[in-house]
Order: C-alpha cells, then sequence, then structure tokens
C-alpha cells in the first residue's frame, strides 16, 4: 500500500457532468488503464495537492466511492486555466504489478554548479524525462547533484541510467550543461570612425569636382 492515497467519486460525462463538478468546488478527472474502461472522477482540491504540487512522480492509491480495494495509479497529466492557473483537470493511469509502463519522470538538480562561480551560465535543458519500466522500478525523481560541475561540461540522459529502467529519449541527450559567457561587444574603434569620414568626405569632394566639370563645359559651349 502506498503512503499517498486519494478520495475521489464518480461523476457525470460529458461538459455538463464536468461544469456540475466544478460548480460544486470539486476538481474532474478520469482513470484509465490498459485493458479497463475509464472512470470518469471527481476530487477534492486540498486531496489533490499532494499529487499535483510535487516534483515527484509518485504511485498513490486511488479510492473510488466507498470502496476499500484500491487502485494503484500515477498522475498522467493535469490542465490549469491559462490566466488563473486554477486546476481545471487531472488524468490518472492505472499501474499493474509485473506489467512495463510508461511515465514521464522530473529531473531535480542540487547545489551550486563550480562552473557559474566561475562566471559560466547554466543551462538546464531537460525538465522531465519520458521512460518505461515496472511499477516496482519507477523512480519518484531524478535528482542530479551539479555541484562538480565546470564550464564546458554537461550532464547526459545515460549519466542518470538505472538498470530496468528503458529511457525513450537518446542517451547522449543533454540534461544540463555550464556554457562559457558569451559576451558579444559591437563597439566601433575610433579608427573605422574616421577612416569612414575620410572616405565620406573625399566621395564628396569628388562629386563636386564632377559638378564643377560639367559646369564649365557647358559655359564653354
Amino acid at each position: 500500500m502506498s503512503e499517498i492515497t486519494l478520495k475521489a467519486v464518480k461523476r457525470g460525462t460529458g461538459k455538463k457532468g464536468s461544469k456540475l463538478v466544478r460548480s460544486s468546488g470539486m476538481i474532474p478527472g478520469i482513470y484509465y488503464s490498459e485493458g479497463s474502461e475509464s472512470i470518469p472522477l471527481a476530487a477534492h482540491p486540498l486531496a489533490l495537492r499532494p499529487i499535483v504540487y510535487t516534483a515527484h512522480k509518485k504511485i498513490f492509491d486511488l479510492y473510488i466511492d466507498d470502496s476499500t480495494q484500491p487502485l494503484e495509479c500515477v498522475l498522467k497529466d493535469i490542465a490549469f486555466h491559462p490566466v488563473t492557473d486554477k486546476l481545471l483537470h487531472f488524468d490518472l493511469f492505472g499501474v499493474k504489478s509485473g506489467k512495463m509502463m510508461g511515465v514521464e519522470v522530473p529531473i531535480i538538480l542540487k547545489g551550486q554548479a563550480i562552473g557559474v562561480r566561475d562566471g559560466g551560465v547554466l543551462q538546464h535543458t531537460t525538465h522531465k524525462v519520458k521512460l518505461h519500466c515496472l511499477p516496482s522500478d519507477m523512480p519518484d525523481s531524478f535528482e542530479i547533484d551539479i555541484s562538480n560541475l565546470s564550464i564546458g561540461k554537461s550532464v547526459h540522459v545515460k549519466d542518470i541510467q538505472r538498470e530496468g529502467i528503458h529511457f525513450d529519449v537518446a542517451l547522449d541527450t543533454v540534461i544540463v550543461s555550464c556554457l562559457h559567457p558569451r559576451l558579444i561587444k559591437e563597439e566601433t574603434p575610433a579608427e573605422k570612425v574616421e577612416e569612414g569620414a575620410a572616405a565620406a568626405e573625399e566621395g564628396g569632394e569628388k562629386k563636386e569636382e564632377k559638378k564643377e566639370g560639367k559646369k564649365e563645359s557647358k559655359k564653354e559651349d
């Protein structure tokens, strides 16, 4: 049995059902599992907090209505309001012991890179990684200590590889790097300014000479 539990109730389907759920202060969701029919659910926002607002991916026990037999599942997806960030919907995926499952696990960086202290720029490019594994092998997260990450160095997916886990991305995918600072100075040297001014002045003089030449030739005619 998991340390985290979620109590939910069955709800009506469709937009009308979701609207009634939200008007009652609950959050609509759905539970689905391979080989089983999906179950429309509703849960209280407070009950969802330990599952939604966390940096870890956890397997938890779901109790539907008055059932005493929990369903093991993970949070598969969530939807927030684009303006208010209010939780609008959640998807739960049922896991089965002994069967491979596909999940997305967060990557958490720990410490301060030595390269940053030396003036480098930290670039965290991969925040989550998709993988397949047995429920018993699923990590809550991948924590990477970047304290010794120096300028010009990177951490790749292959560096967090574990037995029993099959990543859905290339092993050479970069997770985090410490880059050289990019300092672009676009200052024009004083010599170039002077050369440009002299060239412009010379060009102007030649134009004036041509004009004067044309005037003289007209007078002679």
